[in-house]
């Protein structure tokens, strides 16, 4: 391994000289700076991270903060650790995950402990108690999701109300006129989380811009609570011909439950998903769906975060539209779904 010793003895110069130019701690004349550089790029030099660090007075490290709470769909939320690791290490940076549900307490833990750089604050609530701290720490952040009032705060997400309408306009275009939303389990909606809420809006509005009816209600992620929740809906509404789910969890065991039920898909009931393609494209018959684009998602929120450590001004509230893709699951309502 090529060491800060033999970039020195190549360019002919002290080791503190080529320290000075790494760091750019002291002025180093133009042709011994470089004279230097041109080593580093001959000799492939890398300089050590715990040195870079000292050198920036960084970590070079950046938090993800991403609590696992009741509800929430942990397989999602990995696509997008994912992505935020993935983006990180292109920009020589590592991740600390943070799980814990420590609120604004633990953003300030973090922000006095120096460990790190930067913030990504994911599973973010309309009125979240972590924004007025995050608006005042001393290190930058970049939300995936964003709350009501997202002033002074960078913020970057699917746009779900559009992917709420875009499900409900796709079936409309088919012919359908009695939807139900499939949501999440109560406990995303009674903590207001931004992207459920968001989905709901979007549908309601589209459902009565449409002129069909649109029920809403949300499903816990086991079969029997699927299994209910289809039967009361069935019971209560007998001409529901097409379904938006925004669970990924609850697609196989609701694929299982229309079987039961002699509910033939897209024959009998037409279904939408909002959920990643792999998914969507495994099922019988594959799923139209709306794509959750997590990997842009979290490569834009590092890219957010790096031009922000930089000084680089980046967009308050970047908002990506949805694409629906079309597959076997939807089709035009037959007489008996009528």
């Amino acid at each position: 391994m090529v060491t800060i010793g033999d970039v020195a003895r190549h360019a002919g110069v002290a080791t503190s000289t080529v320290s000075y130019v790494l760091s750019g701690k002291r002025t180093i004349s133009p042709d011994t700076r470089e004279r230097v550089q041109r080593s580093v790029r001959a000799l492939g030099y890398r300089p050590n991270a715990s040195a870079r660090a000292l050198a920036s007075q960084r970590s070079n490290v950046l938090a993800l903060v991403m609590p696992l709470r009741t509800g929430m769909h942990v397989p999602v939320m990995m696509q997008f650790a994912a992505a935020v690791v993935t983006t990180a290490r292109r920009f020589d940076h590592d991740v600390l995950l943070l799980t814990a549900d420590e609120g604004p307490d633990g953003l300030e833990r973090v922000a006095q402990s120096a460990l790190v750089d930067a913030l990504v604050v994911m599973d973010v609530e309309l009125h979240d108690e972590r924004v007025p701290g995050l608006r005042e720490l001393p290190m930058p952040s970049v939300l995936i999701g964003y709350p009501e009032h997202a002033d002074g705060l960078t913020c970057i997400d699917l746009d779900f109300t559009a992917a709420g309408a875009l499900c409900v306009d796709h079936l409309a275009d088919l012919g359908h006129r009695s939807l139900a939303l499939l949501g999440t389990p109560s406990a995303v909606y009674e903590r207001q989380t931004g992207f459920a809420q968001r989905t709901l809006t979007g549908f309601a509005a589209a459902a009565v811009r449409r002129g069909v009816q649109g029920i809403e209600t949300p499903c816990e992620h086991t079969f029997d609570a699927v299994l209910h929740t289809v039967e009361g809906l069935l019971r209560e509404h007998p001409d529901l011909s097409g379904l938006v789910v925004q669970n990924e969890p609850i697609i196989g065991p609701l694929l299982d439950v229309l079987r039961r039920l002699g509910r033939r898909v897209p024959e009998d009931m037409s279904l939408v998903a909002i959920c990643a393609d792999d998914v969507a494209e495994r099922q019988v018959p594959q799923l139209s769906s709306v794509t959750i684009p997590a990997e842009q998602i979290g490569a834009l929120a590092v890219e957010s975060l790096i031009a922000k450590l930089e000084g680089g001004a980046v967009p308050e509230l970047t908002l990506l539209p949805p694409a629906l893709t079309a597959r076997g699951s939807s089709g035009r309502p037959t007489d008996r779904a009528r």
